[in-house]
């Protein structure tokens, strides 16, 4: 986990290649939320204090055919430019790494900021090719990853360059994620509780096999609770069910026993006639026991004798770690259940962790965001860090 960042590298007069993760949401070619762009700002900051030449790049969206305006990041380098007090140089080029960066780059001063246009231009990005990796690495003296929510990935920007630069280190936003994750997942304060949820336990079949080697006690709700509760024998009506994973979730159950972890399940659920359409329109409920579903119900939320129960179990923890929600968070009548585990992080002493995606939205949507210790940055990449899986764009980062 100990990886050199931007606090060990000499950057004076040197360009240095800095991969963010600009994936901003935009409307009409306006940003709707600059979160991710403030986010990179203590890295871009302190490279241009201490007289580096900052080249930046970043994927946005999903171009599927080459070069699309819609997918430009100009509007990010305005932005930039406004947060950064100083112009931010747009290289406009569909290649990527065309005449306009090589003009650009050339024409640097100590402390310039450069944006290059979007990676996912040239299609060889996503593939990792080597022809794209050279190119980036032709522009840079050395290399800054400070996009956790793309370091799953093994792509030219993300892995690929690093072959070509040297040296290869962290931004502060990767290298906090590495030290608090890192931290929960070697070597928690205990009790150590884990909260999972969402809808597919599918996306958590290797989470929930890690962590049952590492916490206490693992608290399960969200659409993925169903699956367990039929492996218990439990009738589930018409909630989500993934049939294949029954076994599965029964050799979970006895690996806890084993482990002496406590596993914990929803003892009642709030059901409805069918999912809420629109998602957040008004639905009639009922609240039964978890073992009690009407065959014609959905259950879709946790029920309030849940909430209590892994309420306490996260008050009486020293470490929690949260990825997905226990309902339909985005309907307020289904909400109760994330929000009641929120505040239940919100209100502990606990070193409180949540692994990006919608746990993170359900947070900020609650206005829990600032009494969480850390709100991790990337959905996809905070999951396979649970998994215990290598990342891509952190291993081929230089070593402390």
């Amino acid at each position: 986990m100990a990886k050199k960042t931007v606090d060990d590298i000499q950057v004076k007069g040197k360009r240095v290649l800095v991969r963010c993760d600009f994936n901003v949401p935009m409307k009409d070619g306006k940003i709707t939320n600059d979160k991710r762009i403030v986010a990179a700002l203590p890295t871009i900051k302190k490279l241009i204090a201490d007289g580096g030449k900052v080249i930046l790049c970043s994927h946005l969206g999903k171009p599927k055919n080459g070069p699309e305006e819609k997918f430009s990041l100009a509007p990010v380098a305005v932005r930039l430019s406004e947060l950064l007090g100083q112009e931010v140089v747009f290289a406009n080029d569909d290649n990527v790494v065309g005449e306009n960066a090589k003009a650009a780059v050339a024409a640097m001063k100590d402390g310039d900021v450069v944006l290059l246009q979007n990676t996912r231009f040239r299609a060889e990005e996503t593939k990792n090719g080597e022809a794209f990796s050279k190119d980036l690495a032709s522009l840079a003296d050395a290399y800054v990853d400070d996009a956790f929510g793309s370091c799953h990935r093994a792509h030219c920007s993300t892995a690929g360059v690093t072959a070509y630069t040297s040296p290869n280190v962290a931004g502060y936003l990767i290298g906090k994620e590495l030290s608090i994750m890192g931290k929960a997942l070697e070597n928690a304060d205990r009790p150590f509780v884990a909260v999972l949820g969402g809808a597919k336990i599918e996306d958590k079949l290797n989470v929930i096999n890690n962590l049952l080697e590492k916490v206490d006690t693992l608290i399960i709700g969200g659409g993925m609770a169903f699956t367990f509760l039929k492996a218990k024998g439990y009738e589930v009506g018409k909630s989500l069910l993934d049939e294949s994973k029954i076994d599965y979730c029964k050799d979970m159950m006895a690996k806890a026993a084993e482990k002496g972890v406590k596993l914990l399940l929803p003892i009642d659920t709030v059901c409805a006639a069918g999912f809420p359409d629109p998602i957040d329109g008004p639905v009639e409920t009922t609240i039964v026991d978890s073992d009690k579903i009407p065959a014609d119900m959905e259950g879709l939320d946790i029920g309030p004798k849940s909430r209590e129960l892994f309420a306490d179990a996260v008050k009486s923890a020293k470490t929690v770690v949260w990825n997905g929600p226990m309902g339909v968070f985005e309907n307020p009548t289904l909400a109760q259940g994330t929000l009641a585990v929120a505040q239940a992080m919100a209100d502990s002493d606990a070193v409180t962790i949540i692994g990006g995606g919608d746990s993170a939205a359900a947070v900020e949507q609650m206005g829990l965001g600032a009494k969480m210790t850390h709100i991790s940055t990337g959905g996809g990449a905070s999951l396979e860090f649970l998994e215990g899986k290598t990342l891509p764009g952190v291993a081929c980062l230089d070593e402390k």
